[in-house]
């Protein structure tokens, strides 16, 4: 990220009244700055292009993935994302970014042109860890206003879809504790009008109440996926959203109709 640090990032959104002082006292407080620097990837001197689309996943990578017996409707319900994304018009102008992070924290992949995503699989996916959910909800959603950070302070229009997937709720995040402490974050990206959030809870057997969970994040109602857990219903979600960051991905215009219809549009 040439000399440019990340604190030097969220220093250029604050100036420019796109960071809070809510956001930038929480990013700070949790100091996840080293874990946001593994995930940002190429340069944005190295781009070619005179706009991005970020396209970013976490991915939940809890035992009760392993549990449900969800891991392959997992891993395919991603690769679809990603090679859908690849077959686009924009994707051969390398004018898409992905970034997946599973949410045990490791990443996946850091930003880099969708045609050189990594697809998961059986030996890149470890589903054996905890729900972390708003810790690292937290990490990705600052990464993503870092990242459109660097990309504007170097005159690239950027827009951003980012998915959160889980099927529980969280019971192992440390820095922040509840919902409503990732809702700065998620409020910050949707007030520019240029970034997407939503989220899928897969069914936990009715113990948590996602739309709750996500409605008290920031996360608007309209892009929130509540699944049964079953691979026809997981596999259908995974497709909305495939079908809303490629439409999101072709132009400005049709990032806003995207915007505005959330997943029934």
């Amino acid at each position: 990220m040439s000399n440019t640090t990340v604190n030097d990032l969220f220093g250029s959104a604050a100036d420019e009244g796109l960071l809070s002082q809510d956001s930038q006292s929480a990013i700070e407080f949790a100091d996840i700055g080293e874990e946001i620097n593994a995930a940002l990837g190429i340069n944005a001197d190295d781009f070619g292009s005179s706009e991005v689309v970020l396209v970013t996943m976490l991915i939940d990578d809890s035992g009760s993935i392993q549990g449900s017996n969800n891991v392959d409707v997992v891993i395919n319900g991603h690769n679809l994302v990603i090679e859908s994304l690849q077959s686009t018009k924009q994707a051969q102008s390398d004018s898409i970014l992905a970034h997946t992070r599973y949410l045990n924290g490791k990443v996946l992949f850091p930003y880099q042109s969708i045609n050189q995503a990594v697809k998961m699989d059986h030996s890149n996916y470890n589903h054996f860890g905890g729900t972390p959910l708003y810790d690292q909800s937290a990490v990705v959603l600052a990464t993503v206003i870092a990242k459109c950070q660097e990309f504007s302070d170097n005159g690239i229009a950027c827009r951003s879809v980012t998915l959160i997937v889980t099927d529980g709720a969280d019971c192992h995040s440390n820095k922040f504790r509840t919902a409503k402490s990732i809702s700065p974050l998620v409020r910050d990206l949707l007030r520019q009008e240029n970034h997407i959030v939503a989220a899928m809870g897969i069914d936990d057997g009715g113990y948590t109440d996602f739309n709750s969970v996500f409605t008290e994040m920031g996360i608007p109602d309209s892009w929130i996926l509540t699944p049964a857990n079953t691979d026809s219903e997981i596999r259908a979600a995974f497709n909305m959203f495939s079908q809303s960051a490629t439409q999101a991905s072709q132009s400005a215009q049709a990032f806003s109709q995207a915007a505005m219809g959330g997943f029934g549009n």
